[in-house]
């Protein structure tokens, strides 16, 4: 570019700015104030860099929008850390400067007055750092918290309580606005993780150190060792200093932080930053951008110019929502115009107060709407109004200089020497569960037993010591105090820390309080008496076998019996003769197989498999017998007098339970009649009533738990047994407190001792009676034998029988119609040979034929052709002129010569 051109367009661009900077004086004369006011405490770190940040938010704004024509003039005052000090604030801008908003007040405490006065003469009250959940509920409109309320880091908190599995947690917070309203929200969130809050330690704002320490060493006290700290930050440095005194920054104590006190935490000094090792804190979380770190560059660079006094300043977020606060508030004042910046007065009077002197702002509902909408993104993130509130809620979790990588367990036993106290019930009767015994000599209570054993291995068991003493439930004369339920119920009201016994778990129970893991087996059940049923008449024999087997077996004998005749009598003479010979051998020949002395030999093969069959079901019918009428006749035959609880209701029968167990209840959800329920303390009270009978003024039957039952048993074994489960429970288990975290050690610990040979030795020492007697319900005899144990064999028996039958038919008609056709051709042969004349056939042979048989009368020179009235084949060789010979497969020689010298043959068709 030549010289002279660059002249020129360097003169050109001298021009444009000049007439820019023309143009900005002439707007910056016709702009228009807006007064605004800003009450902060400044003497306070949070105030002094919160006014810093608003000052540059309004400086940036206005010169990157220089033709804006409004123009915030702040109007500063200290309300020096005072609720009344804010309040007179206020009431002085709104009255005397007439503002059209605030910004401010810096606590929550100061806001609650000044937000009423914002509602009243319609200005908006914008807070950065007021953070209670308290403020909402105020329900104003002109409200508007560009900070996040309190109650948004109570999921954050739990979420790490959950994490760690810590069961208790104590919140410890300052006494007043600001600490109080986020303890509702606290607890809430707390026990939807089924974390509990025993204890709540409260602060006063104005507490010295020595009275700070003695609420720590209370707490010291205590078995929780998780503590959630809300407090403003000032007074916290104050109480880590001290609890690091006393000793409770050391490993195994959880403390938490909310952001109240964590986003501060740049600011400290390392002294403290030192008595807050291992620290987890609540931080609020905001987005690194080149732009905010520009700004930090410029505003530490600004505020050391400001503040020489102050160094090392660190910029927090509460910097960052005064910053975009300011740059919100000129947004909408710009937005809304240049009219009506003004106050609309109350009618003149003398009477008026201050308050009743305050006017009304006639822009202050056109700028609460401009509020509503301002959206833009903001130094600490996205901003905009959601019903007042600024939606921002992301937190993150920090460690204060956390240098252990164990995980408290969150409680410990509490080390101020005091004892857990264990309620044992006071009994009379099964006291080998639990026994108190008093020693006046001594002024001594022991306590020993099952449960107080099995209690004992437990805790021995637990990776840390507890001291823990026994007090039975007992009244002023010694006896019981209540039932097993007022037992439990003191543990609810806090007068007990557990207690140990023969306790059962149930569902109505554990609405009060936990229960650990049981240690017994579980269940509720009837015993009753046993009798004995054996008896010894001449029909005894009988008894084996019930009625209807014996009425199967006969009918299967006679039927079995009838098959082999049917495929025996025509090809064996064993089974021929008159009918009554052959029913009588068919009959012999089936019962004999009871003995197996049969003589008769089968020789149709299907018969033969018949037989087989039935002596195998013969075979274990009499050994069956044989064993059952052995048990009868020698071993005692045991029966209990009762099989079903319903019927003894149906009876109307009486029952009897323990006294004070849960079992009555269970009787009466069964529909019993409390007039026939009776009440026994010990086995020796059962034996006696069970030993009366119902109709004495005894019982028919007593209602056990399982443990009681076999402790009973093991005691009167010959006289009773039990018949039946009627409930299902969870046997017994330790008693402690709702939330207690010594439930799931002693849970595992119950689950070591229960598994291994100390659980053997308990039991063997307390309840060794039980192994000592063989279980009764052995000696009960079984029924006789029935029908239904037998059916399969029976029906083997039958389908063979019957298919049997159906093979033997249908190999007869195929014969039938063989031997039909060959004797029609064999007919017409002879007819057209003349084998044998007309005066032969009449003199010496002649034929006699039916549909059956041919009878052949000859000379006696014919001989025999059988010894034994068959063929010397199973179906005959006879050979008359050929004629037999040609019938041979279908012909049987039935008889041999008669008296009278002729030869009488008999040819029957074998298989029709």
């Amino acid at each position: 570019m030549k010289m002279p051109t660059r002249i020129a367009f360097t003169l050109f661009i001298f021009i444009i700015l000049s007439e820019r900077n023309l143009l900005a004086k002439a707007q910056n004369t016709s702009t228009i104030p807006v007064n605004v006011g800003v009450i902060l405490n400044f003497d306070t770190w949070n105030g002094k860099m919160g006014f810093s940040c608003i000052n540059m938010a309004l400086s940036d704004f206005y010169a990157s929008n220089p033709h804006y024509r409004t123009r915030v003039v702040l109007n500063s005052r200290d309300s020096k850390s005072d609720v009344v000090g804010a309040a007179a604030a206020a009431l002085d801008l709104l009255k005397n400067i007439e503002v059209q908003a605030i910004i401010g007040p810096q606590n929550s405490m100061q806001a609650n007055f000044v937000i009423d006065l914002g509602d009243k003469a319609r200005v908006p009250i914008i807070s950065f750092s007021a953070t209670s959940p308290s403020l909402s509920s105020l329900g104003s409109s002109y409200f508007f918290r560009v900070t996040q309320n309190d109650s948004s880091q109570v999921n954050a908190i739990s979420a790490i309580v959950q994490k760690y599995k810590w069961r208790e947690a104590v919140p410890i917070y300052v006494d007043n606005a600001y600490g109080k309203g986020i303890i509702p929200f606290l607890v809430d969130a707390l026990q939807n993780v089924d974390a509990r809050v025993p204890y709540r330690s409260v602060i006063s704002p104005l507490a010295t150190d020595d009275q700070i320490g003695e609420e720590l060493y209370k707490l010291m006290t205590m078995q929780t060792r998780v503590f959630i700290v809300h407090m403003s930050s000032k007074l916290s440095y104050r109480f880590f200093n001290k609890a690091k005194e006393i000793g409770m920054m050391s490993e195994g104590y959880v403390w938490i932080t909310t952001n109240g006190i964590t986003d501060s935490l740049c600011s400290l000094k390392r002294s403290v930053l030192n008595s807050m090792h291992g620290v987890l804190g609540v931080k609020t979380y905001f987005q690194e951008t080149k732009e905010l770190e520009n700004f930090t560059i410029r505003w530490e660079r600004k505020f050391q110019e400001d503040n020489r006094a102050i160094s090392n300043a660190e910029l927090t977020v509460i910097g960052l929502w005064a910053y975009d606060a300011a740059s919100a508030l000129a947004m909408a004042i710009e937005k809304v115009g240049t009219t009506n910046f003004y106050f609309q007065k109350t009618n003149a009077s003398s009477n008026l107060t201050e308050l009743e002197a305050i006017g009304i702002s006639q822009n202050g509902p056109k700028l609460h709407e401009a509020l509503m909408g301002i959206k833009f993104k903001g130094l600490a993130g996205d901003f905009n109004f959601v019903n007042g509130q600024s939606q921002s809620s992301t937190f993150k979790i920090i460690n204060v200089n956390g240098d252990s990588s164990s995980v408290p367990k969150g409680w410990v036993i509490p080390t101020n020497g005091k004892k857990l106290k264990i309620g044992v019930p006071v009994k009379n009767g099964f006291t080998e569960f639990v026994k108190v015994t008093y020693d006046p000599s001594c002024n001594r209570t022991q306590v020993t037993g099952y449960c107080v054993d099995v209690f004992n291995a437990v805790m021995k068991t637990l990776p840390y010591a507890v001291s823990y003493e026994f007090i039975p439930f007992a009244n002023s004369s010694g006896g019981s105090a209540g039932s097993y339920n007022d037992l439990v119920y003191q543990v609810f009201l806090r007068n007990f820390d557990a207690v140990v016994g023969d306790i059962t778990i149930t569902a109505n129970r554990s609405n009060f309080v936990d229960f650990s893991l049981p240690y017994t087996e579980s269940g509720v059940s009837l015993v009753v008496p046993i009798m004995d049923n054996g008896t010894r008449n001449a029909w005894v024999f009988l008894k084996p076998l019930s009625r209807d087997l014996w009425i199967t077996s006969g009918c299967f004998f006679v039927f079995i019996g009838f098959v082999v005749w049917v495929l025996e009598h025509r090809i064996n003479d064993d089974f021929r003769g008159p009918p009554a010979h052959q029913i009588g051998t068919s009959l012999w020949y089936s019962f004999s197989t009871m003995v197996f002395a049969q003589r008769e030999i089968v020789v149709s093969n299907l018969a033969r498999f018949v037989v087989i069959i039935w002596v195998f079901v013969v075979l274990i019918l009499t050994q069956s017998y044989t064993a059952s009428l052995t048990s009868l006749l020698t071993v005692q035959q045991l029966q209990p007098t009762v099989t079903d609880i319903n019927q003894l209701i149906k009876n109307g029968e009486y029952v009897g339970y323990q006294g004070g167990s849960f079992v009555l209840a269970i009787l009466k959800k069964m529909n019993f009649d409390e007039t026939k329920l009776k009440v026994y303390d010990t086995p020796e009270e059962c034996d006696i009533l069970l030993s009366k009978g119902s109709a004495n003024g005894g019982i028919a039957g007593a209602i056990f738990e399982i443990p009681y039952m076999k402790l009973f048993l093991g005691q009167y074994c010959s006289k009773y047994t039990m018949v039946e489960s009627i409930y299902k429970i969870d046997g017994f288990g330790f008693v402690f407190p709702v939330g207690s975290p010594l439930v799931s050690d002693v849970s595992r610990a119950v689950l070591n001792v229960t598994e291994g040979e100390k659980m053997k030795n308990i039991e063997n020492a307390w309840l060794g009676k039980q192994n000592n007697c063989i279980d009764s319900k052995n000696k009960v005899s079984s029924a006789s034998l029935s029908l239904a144990s037998f059916w399969g064999l029976f029906l083997i028996a039958g389908v063979t029988s019957l298919s049997a039958l159906i093979i033997s038919m249908s190999i007869k008609n195929i014969n039938f119609h063989i031997f039909r056709k060959r004797a029609l051709q064999d007919e017409s042969r002879i007819d057209s040979n003349h084998v044998i004349g007309a005066s032969e056939a009449s003199q010496n042979t002649k034929y006699l034929q039916s549909p059956s048989s041919y009878t052949t009368h000859t000379e006696p020179p014919f001989a025999c052709l059988g010894t034994s009235g068959t063929s010397p084949g199973e179906y005959g060789d006879f050979n008359p002129n050929g004629l037999a010979s040609q019938f041979e497969p279908a012909m049987e020689l039935i008889s041999c010569p008669n008296l009278d010298g002729t030869i009488t043959l008999e040819i029957a068709h074998e298989n029709y």
